[in-house]
């Protein structure tokens, strides 16, 4: 006789499938009942006594159930399963600019967020994903920067303000930071030059939002500057941009010499080209 199979409640830790094998003291009940159909009162007898036996063996049942979530939680503690927490944020500080504030901060699964505003409002992150290989580039820059532990950056040379940088690695209980106005250090300036790449492309982004929003006929010169950037290789993973660079080629409303630059950026920043 194949056993009864229940459905159950998932959960995170649930069993992917979402069933449970019918419990142990069931089906010996059922048994027991089964095989005296045709004798009631023996049949009876016979229940009453299963389930007297069976009630130590329904009494474990929590404690199988601990089992399967101390498991789970188990797996869930796999650095492989769980979500990254090793982090890396840089910000930059200077009044005046556009943006006079930025953030781009990274976690170790390529996750992150970006902020750019001026120094009196207030913060509305972003959410973004970087590429693989963006990804792991900043975070071997940083452990060749031992994770910006007991470091000097700054070239402490009589140069002009370019903002204060600052490079902050988390990771649980461990924070470290370094700040700068300028560094000649080459793992250093090459961590600073991509997160100002992927800052550049989010500004980018908030630009071609607010003109599809508002100002669609600045779109060509915009569209323009993105495909000049993207010649001088100023733009780190440009394919943050494609929901907007989609939203513009697809729509009949714009411009068709808009239309007509989006398709072509999408044609060289699109992960399949």
């Amino acid at each position: 006789m194949m056993p009864t199979v229940f459905p159950r409640e998932r959960s995170v830790h649930s069993d992917p499938r979402g069933l449970a094998i019918e419990i142990p003291w069931r089906r010996q009940v059922t048994g027991a009942f089964e095989a005296r159909r045709f004798r009631p009162l023996a049949g009876l007898v016979s229940l009453s006594f299963a389930l007297a036996t069976a009630m130590p063996l329904a009494a474990e049942l929590p404690a199988t159930q601990d089992t399967h979530s101390t498991n789970s939680q188990d797996a869930g503690s796999d650095p492989r399963l769980s979500v990254p927490s090793a982090r890396i944020t840089y910000t930059r500080t200077l009044a005046g600019s556009s943006p006079e504030y930025l953030a781009v901060a990274v976690n170790a699964d390529g996750s992150g967020s970006y902020v750019g505003r001026r120094l009196d409002e207030s913060a509305h992150p972003r959410a973004l994903r970087l590429s693989p290989a963006t990804t792991q580039r900043l975070f071997t820059l940083a452990a060749e920067l031992n994770y910006f532990r007991s470091i000097d950056l700054d070239s402490h040379k009589k140069v002009a303000d370019l903002g204060l940088k600052t490079l902050t690695y988390e990771n649980g209980a461990e924070r470290n930071q370094v700040k700068f106005n300028f560094t000649q250090e080459r793992s250093g300036r090459e961590l600073m030059d991509l997160f100002e790449g992927v800052a550049n492309v989010e500004e980018q982004v908030d630009l071609l939002e607010y003109a599809i929003k508002y100002d669609p006929l600045s779109l060509p010169q915009q569209l323009l500057a993105i495909q000049i950037a993207l010649n001088h290789n100023e733009l780190v993973d440009p394919q943050l941009m494609i929901p907007s660079l989609q939203e513009i080629s697809s729509n009949p409303r714009f411009l068709h010499v808009a239309q007509t630059r989006a398709q072509d950026i999408l044609s060289r920043v699109s992960p399949s080209q």
